[in-house]
C-alpha cells in the first residue's frame, strides 16, 4: 500500500539505515574521552542499546532518553550501592519493567496480532521417503565414520552433534514456536553446569550427572519462560537475554558452588566413555536421539497447537487453544534439550565456565539457525554444522579466521536469504 502511494521503499530504508550508521558512529566518536576503543566495545554497546531501547519502550525517543538517563545514573552509583549485582544491575532493571509493565516506561501496548505474518506461508511437513533415506545413510555414515577417522576429528564430530542438538532447540522456540530468544544459552549453561556440579559436589557418576543437567535447565526454562510468554517480539527476546546475563552473573560470583570466573574442572566421563571413540558413539546417540524426539514434538498435536498460537494466536484463542501453556511447556522442552546438549559438552570438554552462558553463546545459536534456515527443521542441524565447522578449522589455519567467518556468513546470507535449507526447499518446489 505504501508503495502504491509512489514512496520507494528502498531509498527510504537505505536513508534510514544511513542516518542510524551516522549517529552511530557519532556516539562512538563522542564517548572516547571517556573510555578506550577495544575489540568487545561492539558486543557491549549493541546490548546496551537494546536495553535502552526496551525498557523506554520501542517506538519512543523521549522513552529511550529516559531509560538511558535512568540507567546511566544507576551504573555510575550501582558499583557502590548495589556491588553485587553491579555486574547485571541493566538487566535486573530491565527484567523488572518488562515484568511490570511489558511494553517498557513510555512505549505503547502491541495492538498488531501476534504472529510472523507471511515468514511461514510454506508449512513445515514430514519427511518424504526419500529424505528419510537419505537420512539413514547419513546416520550409518556417521555410525562407521570412527572407523577411520582419527580422535582428533572423532572430537570436533562430537562438539558438532552437540551444538547441532542446541541449535535444534533454539529453533523448536524461534522456528515451531514463534518466540526469538537472545538468551539460550542459559540453559545450556545451566545444563553444563547441572552436570559439573553432580558430579563435583554430589559425587555422581557421568550417567547419572548427564541427566541432573537438562534438569536444571528445563527448571530454568519454566520459571524464565513463566515471565517471557507475557510479551512478544523484541520484547521477549530481550527478557530471555536479562535472565541469562542474570545468570550468568550468578555463575560468575558463586564461587562457593559455581567456582566462578574458575569454572569447574575434572568433569570427566565414565571409564568406558574416555576414548574418543566411545563418547563420539555416545554422543551420536544421544544428540541423534534428541533431535527425531524433537522432531517428533513438532508433528504431535503440542507442536501443532504451537504452531497455530504462531501463525494466528487470535484464532488458536478462538478455537479453544491454551496458549500461554503451550508457550511455556515449549520454553521447558527447548530447555531441557539445551541442557542435554550443555552436560553433554561439559563432559567432552572436562570442564564448564561461565562462558557456557554467556551473550557470545547465544548469538552463535541465532547464527546456526538463521544460517541453515528458519523454516525447516534440517536447517539447524546444517547451519551449526557449517558455523562451528568453520570455527574449529579455520582457527587451526589462520589467525584472521572470525574475519573469514564472517564474511563467509554474510555471503550465504545474501545468497541465501531463507537460509541454505529453506532457499533449496524453496527452489525444489519451484522447479
Amino acid at each position: 500500500m505504501v508503495e502504491a502511494l509512489g514512496i520507494r521503499q528502498d531509498r527510504l530504508f537505505t536513508a534510514v539505515f544511513i542516518l542510524g550508521a551516522f549517529l552511530a558512529g557519532l556516539g562512538g566518536a563522542v564517548q572516547l574521552p571517556r573510555a578506550s576503543v577495544h575489540h568487545a566495545m561492539d558486543l557491549e554497546i549493541i546490548v546496551e542499546t537494546f536495553v535502552v531501547v526496551v525498557v523506554g519502550g520501542l517506538g519512543s525517543v523521549p522513552g529511550a532518553y529516559l531509560a538511558a538517563a535512568l540507567l546511566g545514573v544507576l551504573n555510575a552509583f550501582g558499583i557502590v550501592i548495589f556491588p553485587e549485582i553491579s555486574l547485571v544491575l541493566a538487566f535486573v532493571v530491565m527484567a523488572v519493567v518488562l515484568v511490570v509493565r511489558p511494553w517498557g516506561l513510555l512505549g505503547r501496548p502491541e495492538t498488531a496480532p501476534r504472529g510472523v505474518g507471511t515468514l511461514w506461508d510454506t508449512p513445515i511437513r514430514p519427511m518424504t521417503r526419500g529424505r528419510r533415506d537419505s537420512v539413514f545413510v547419513l546416520a550409518l555414515a556417521l555410525a562407521v565414520l570412527p572407523v577411520f577417522a582419527g580422535d582428533y576429528l572423532l572430537t570436533v564430530l562430537s562438539e558438532v552433534l552437540i551444538f547441532a542438538l542446541f541449535a535444534c532447540s533454539l529453533h523448536f522456540l524461534m522456528g515451531v514456536g514463534g518466540m526469538g530468544s537472545f538468551g539460550h544459552a542459559a540453559y545450556f549453561g545451566l545444563g553444563a553446569y547441572g552436570a559439573a556440579m553432580a558430579v563435583k559436589h554430589l559425587g555422581l557418576p557421568m550417567e547419572a550427572a548427564a541427566l541432573a543437567g537438562p534438569v536444571l535447565a528445563a527448571a530454568g526454562a519454566l520459571v524464565f519462560g513463566w515471565f517471557c510468554v507475557r510479551l512478544s517480539g523484541v520484547y521477549l527476546a530481550m527478557l530471555t537475554l536479562a535472565f541469562a546475563q542474570i545468570t550468568w552473573s550468578i555463575a560468575f560470583q558463586w564461587y562457593d558452588v559455581t567456582g566462578g570466573d574458575n569454572g569447574i574442572l575434572g568433569v570427566w566421563p565414565s571409564a568406558w566413555a574416555t576414548t574418543a571413540g566411545a563418547f563420539y558413539y555416545l554422543t551420536l546417540g544421544v544428540a541423534g536421539a534428541c533431535i527425531v524426539l524433537l522432531r517428533q514434538f513438532v508433528f504431535a498435536p503440542f507442536g501443532m497447537g504451537l504452531r497455530a498460537c504462531r501463525d494466528s494466536p487470535l484464532r488458536a484463542d478462538a478455537i479453544g487453544i491454551d496458549r500461554a501453556g503451550h508457550q511455556r511447556l515449549a520454553f521447558v522442552v527447548a530447555g531441557a534439550f539445551a541442557g542435554m546438549a550443555g552436560s553433554l559438552y561439559a563432559f567432552l570438554k572436562g570442564s564448564v565456565f561461565p562462558d557456557v552462558l554467556a551473550i557470545p553463546l547465544s548469538v552463535d545459536g541465532l547464527v546456526m539457525v538463521l544460517l541453515g534456515g528458519l523454516q525447516t527443521l534440517t536447517g539447524p542441524v546444517v547451519g551449526a554444522a557449517l558455523y562451528k565447522a568453520m570455527q574449529v578449522f579455520l582457527s587451526s589455519w589462520t589467525n584472521y579466521w572470525r574475519l573469514v567467518i564472517g564474511i563467509v556468513v554474510i555471503a550465504l546470507v545474501v545468497a541465501f536469504p531463507r537460509g541454505i535449507v529453506g532457499c533449496a526447499a524453496a527452489h525444489r518446489t519451484a522447479s
